[in-house]
Order: structure tokens, then C-alpha cells, then sequence
């Protein structure tokens, strides 16, 4: 695998091939501000993250969640302070239905417990049901989550000035993670972070 460290983009958790000066932004960051305000994750989607998710996803391997985990807590530890709350990406309910699992929300379940940080699997709900990310662009990644996620805003109230973390297994272009911020932020968050496992680091990565 190939872990994500310094030096990287301190808002989309890029690595830089070169250090390039405290808190400089990646030109990706920079040409489009994300919503979110910060992304980490601990390694690239190399073909042996990618066989890891599959079968986290596919395979009911708690083990493997608890490994991943473990290395997002080693990669993220600024953004899993204890002024967070861990919110997993949902599953539709006839999505969850059919797979029995979702990797998101246990994921953040672990992470909760080895952080020690609060978890809120209903603060964010699928409320559309979408169409499978694998094998679509940029455009329409981001095309068929616009709209999909509804937050209740009365329980985000509850936690004040807390930062809201988004936990998902995989970012590839940021579709997802951005329909949630926006989700988020509309119904009042004011910091919504974002950690995953893998992302998508170069094209070639992208066959997901």
C-alpha cells in the first residue's frame, strides 16, 4: 500500500511530491475550493486498497474494517480531536437491506471507539436511491448524488459548535463527500471534515 503523509494539501490531503511551504494548497484546492473544509486519508487507492474495500464491502470482514480503521487514526489524528462528531456516509435502506453492511458505518463505529468521539449514524440520511459511482466521470458522480442526502437539522443543533466528520471507505473525485458538506452545511454545520481510508490520488488509480 501506499500511505498518505506529509507533505500534502492541508484541505484535500493530496501528497505533494516536494514539500512546499507551511500550509500551502494543492492547485486543485486552490482552482476549485472544496465545501468541506479539510479531507484525509491514510493511504492511495493502490490495487491492494482497492482488493481490501472490496472485500470490507462485499465479504463481511470486520477484521479488515478494524485494520482500516486503525490506519485512518494513525493519518488523521488533528482531524479526530475531541471537538468531532463521526457521521458515515448511508446507504439507501433497500441498498442496506440487500448488502447487510455498510462499511462507512462501521468504519466510523471503530473509529468512534478508538477515538473515543461521539457517533451519529442518523444525522445524515439517503433519502434518493442512486444509480452504482463505479465506472461513471467526474460529472456524473457528482450529477447522480446532487440531491440524494437529507440532514436533520434539528440534531446537528444539538452539538453546538462541533466539528461534523464524514467517514467513507473510499474518495474518488469528491462527489459524495461534497453532496454531504453541502447537505451539512444547509443545515447549519460550520466545519464539515472528511476521512476515508483510500482515495484516488492519480488517474490511474480511478477504476472504481
Amino acid at each position: 500500500m501506499r500511505p498518505i503523509t506529509d507533505p500534502m494539501c492541508p484541505v484535500l490531503g493530496l501528497p505533494f511530491a516536494t514539500d512546499m511551504g507551511a500550509g500551502a494548497a494543492s492547485p486543485q484546492a486552490i482552482a476549485n475550493p472544496p465545501v468541506f473544509d479539510r479531507a484525509r486519508s491514510a493511504v492511495a487507492y493502490t490495487d491492494l486498497a482497492r482488493k481490501l474495500v472490496s472485500r470490507m464491502k462485499y465479504s463481511d470482514r470486520p477484521e479488515i474494517a478494524l485494520f482500516c480503521a486503525r490506519m485512518i487514526l494513525n493519518a488523521a489524528p488533528d482531524i479526530l480531536a475531541p471537538d468531532g462528531v463521526l457521521v458515515p456516509v448511508p446507504l439507501h435502506p433497500f441498498r442496506r437491506m440487500a448488502r447487510r453492511y455498510n462499511q462507512s458505518a462501521e468504519l466510523a463505529r471503530i473509529l468512534a471507539r478508538l477515538a473515543k468521539l461521539p457517533l451519529d449514524t442518523n444525522l445524515v440520511a439517503r433519502h434518493r436511491r442512486t444509480s452504482q459511482q463505479v465506472g461513471l466521470n467526474a460529472r456524473q458522480r457528482a450529477a447522480n448524488v446532487t440531491g440524494a442526502f437529507w440532514a436533520d437539522a434539528a440534531r446537528l443543533a444539538r452539538y453546538g459548535n462541533k466539528r461534523i466528520i464524514v467517514v467513507d471507505d473510499v474518495v474518488t473525485t469528491g462527489a459524495t463527500a461534497t453532496a454531504i458538506a453541502k447537505t451539512l452545511k444547509r443545515a447549519g454545520a460550520g466545519h464539515v471534515d472528511v476521512l476515508s481510508f483510500a482515495r484516488v490520488v492519480f488517474d490511474e488509480d480511478m477504476t472504481v
